[in-house]
């Protein structure tokens, strides 16, 4: 029986292409464009601070668990101003929205619960 040899797995996370991200306009440029302006546009100072904004951008990038916005905005908030501590305290925000958002649904299953036992 012949031996298989282990594949070295490449990581699906690859830091390297954070500062690419312009690149994927290849595939449609116009439509990379107007994302790039609105982008843009939402992070420009306005009623929120540019530090308020990389907070919440921050915040909800562990939401989502994107590494890229993780990487992304724990530089951006720095570069803002703000200290490990308010970093820290927006992910504990974002993770208490989250753990009740998982806890609400509860009330659903609650209620199946109640009509499958009557």
């Amino acid at each position: 029986m012949p031996q298989l040899q282990e594949k070295s797995m490449e990581p699906y996370y690859k830091p390297e292409h954070l500062p690419h991200f312009g690149h994927i306009s290849e595939g449609n440029p116009e439509l990379a464009e107007k994302f790039f302006a609105y982008y843009h546009s939402v992070f420009t100072e306005g009623a929120l601070s540019s530090r308020e904004k990389a907070l919440i951008a921050l915040a909800i990038s562990h939401t989502i668990q994107c590494p890229y916005c993780i990487d992304a905005y724990s530089k951006e908030c720095l570069q803002q101003g703000a200290d490990l501590e308010q970093m820290t305290e927006a992910v504990h925000v974002a993770t208490a929205i989250r753990g009740g958002a998982s806890l609400i649904h509860g009330l659903q299953m609650l209620d199946h619960v109640k009509k499958l036992a009557m």
